[in-house]
């Protein structure tokens, strides 16, 4: 055997896995560039910072999303995943959930919401092309899961910004869409004690209290339709409307 070992020895053991907890940290590659390491159980990840975390160009697409939906277009509304497609596509949500939870332990919020929302996309795209419902639901079940990083990361990056009431805003839209996902899975019931629901409910009580924020826009609005102030409920459509359009 060489002496010229390739073994990971002297890694593992300056760097000693704890259970529970989220080991990760930012180094540099041999060409300097930056990437990202994750200690778990049997050794260490290492995940790039752009496209694909495992640095792979799948067809020559930064990701197998972007190579699937080119594939999508040139066969039409008929297309469907087959067997291989559906083995990579589980390969990639799961390394895009590794880098998406690395991100949030740095508090990159900008890269958690640009890798949850191609996490959603491939989610949408595997739902409408997929050969098998059961198949879906296994990843449709993580959507709330997915979504309440985002919210939570837009709603942050807002407060970083020194923007509380777009850091409301941001969520209530979260909280909103959350609720169409609830009820399109006929769970409607489920969602008043969803616990992604309630931490994000809590996460706005908190940042309003703390900022000491007035009613938002559309609580205003829900109150002026409540005591027939249509015309003061039209105004604050027009409001809502306008910064709706600038975002």
């Amino acid at each position: 055997m060489s002496e010229d070992s390739t073994h990971l020895d002297h890694i593992l053991v300056e760097w000693h896995y704890s259970p529970g907890q989220l080991l990760v940290r930012q180094v540099q590659g041999a060409d300097g560039r930056e990437v990202l390491q994750m200690r778990v159980d049997l050794g260490i990840l290492q995940l790039e910072c752009t496209g694909r975390p495992d640095g792979v160009k799948p067809e020559g697409f930064d990701t197998y999303y972007d190579y699937l939906v080119s594939l999508a277009r040139k066969e039409g509304e008929l297309y469907q995943l087959d067997e291989e497609s559906c083995h990579e596509i589980d390969r990639e949500f799961y390394q895009f959930y590794h880098r998406r939870i690395c991100w949030l332990n740095f508090k990159r919020y900008a890269e958690v919401v640009r890798d949850s929302e191609h996490t959603l996309a491939l989610m949408d795209f595997s739902t409408a092309h997929s050969p098998d419902p059961e198949w879906s639901l296994l990843h449709e079940q993580y959507r709330p899961f997915v979504m309440f990083h985002m919210i939570q990361a837009k709603a942050l990056i807002a407060l970083e910004s020194t923007n509380p009431a777009l850091a409301i805003e941001n969520i209530d839209s979260g909280l909103g869409e959350l609720a169409k996902v609830f009820e399109k899975h006929n769970a409607s019931e489920h969602f008043e004690k969803d616990a992604f629901v309630n931490k994000l409910r809590e996460m706005r009580a908190s940042i309003s209290e703390h900022h000491k924020l007035g009613p938002t826009l559309s609580e205003r609005l829900a109150k002026a339709i409540a005591t027939e102030n249509y015309e003061l409920a039209a105004e604050l459509r027009d409001r809502m409307d306008l910064r709706s359009g600038e975002k």
